[in-house]
């Protein structure tokens, strides 16, 4: 006796016929992909182009009438057009590693699965990897809304002739992470110096007791609460699954708006996309009104500045380095002339690169 169809194995069979219909197109596309890369390769034209996706993104975003979530569509074609560049050639990431640090996070959310990625021991790492061809990008964190500036990042770019093509904002949600998922057991508490300071009330509050112990990075510290039942590591969810611990308590974090800035780095500029920003660096001597002159070619042309922060000169007494970050693409008129302007009062000046602004599709 032949059973009769429901409803939902109707709408299913449905579902099934989408669903192939999908990977046909997904082959299709992928097909178009590879004529495109060929082109590339004939032109001498860049792989990745940071442009091209921000394109992508926005033309997705008005073409979603729902109910699939915009937010889910752009996580779906991240992945796709991931999977397609690794296509047209393997792409090789270098970061602050290891795997499963919240750099590495940003790695994923911004190349997708596709790419291969490369842990470094430390930023300096990243930028040689860069500078030297092992790698075709690189990714460093620059800053963290609760704890501010990295300042060994802002260090390298001095001395480097790398740009910034993109950039990352990652929601930062930090866990208390052990082996055996009992508070009573913890005798240490580990992690690297941001974490720490970041769930530092936290830790006063729940385990008060317990030594803090800095270390490289989050996943060093999850790498040791593994091996030891008596440590605890404060670190991502993601860091719970590679090494196969629990996960006591989650949004330890003080600061519920806690954020950091990643930045992708590569030996190319990047194109105009007129969503964008431009990170640059000079220095000035020290004297009364002088950041106030360096600053005026940027107010009379109205341009917004979304970013200043100063480090002394390590070389010379009374000297500061100023690092920048503005609205608007150094290819723009107004851009272009204010730092033409600003350059003529400056003893260094050096542009590291404008790249579109980070852009998360809302759901």
């Amino acid at each position: 006796m032949v059973e009769k169809k429901t409803k939902i194995d109707k709408l299913r069979s449905f579902i099934d016929s989408i669903d192939a219909e999908i990977v046909k197109l997904l082959n299709k596309r992928a097909g178009f992909v590879l004529d495109v890369g060929k082109a590339k390769a004939k032109e001498n034209r860049e792989f990745y182009a940071p442009e091209r996706e921000r394109q992508i993104y926005e033309r997705l975003e008005k073409l979603n009438t729902g109910p699939f979530p915009t937010h889910a569509l752009k996580n779906v074609f991240r992945e796709i057009m991931s999977a397609s560049l690794s296509l047209e050639k393997p792409m090789k990431v270098a970061f602050l590693g290891p795997p499963a640090t919240f750099t590495h996070q940003a790695c994923l959310r911004h190349f997708g699965m596709g790419a291969e990625f490369v842990p470094k021991k430390d930023i300096a790492d990243v930028f040689d990897d860069v500078e030297k061809g092992r790698a075709d990008f690189g990714v460093v964190p620059i800053e963290n809304t609760t704890e501010g500036v990295v300042s060994h990042t802002l260090d390298r770019f001095v001395a480097s002739d790398l740009k910034i093509c993109a950039e990352v904002q990652l929601e930062v949600t930090l866990a208390l992470l052990n082996k055996t998922g009992k508070l009573d057991d913890i005798e240490k508490v580990c992690s690297h110096p941001n974490p720490l300071a970041q769930s530092r009330n936290w830790l006063k509050n729940n385990l008060p007791n317990a030594a803090i112990s800095e270390v490289a990075s989050t996943a060093a510290a999850a790498q040791m609460a593994s091996d030891d039942k008596s440590i605890a590591a404060i670190a991502s969810v993601a860091a719970a699954n590679l090494y196969d611990l629990r996960v006591l308590e989650k949004h330890i974090e003080d600061n519920a708006n806690n954020f950091t800035r990643f930045l992708v780095i590569s030996k190319k500029a990047c194109k105009k996309t007129g969503s964008d920003k431009t990170s640059l660096v000079f220095a000035i001597k020290d004297a009364p009104g002088a950041l106030f002159e360096m600053l005026k070619p940027f107010a009379k042309r109205r341009i917004n500045l979304t970013k200043i922060e100063s480090r002394p000169i390590k070389t010379r007494a009374w000297e500061y380095l100023f690092f920048v970050d503005l609205d608007g693409h150094i290819n723009g008129k107004k851009v272009s002339d204010a730092i033409i302007e600003l350059e003529k009062n400056c003893s260094f000046l050096k542009v590291l690169g404008s790249y579109p602004k980070s852009k998360d599709i809302k759901g």
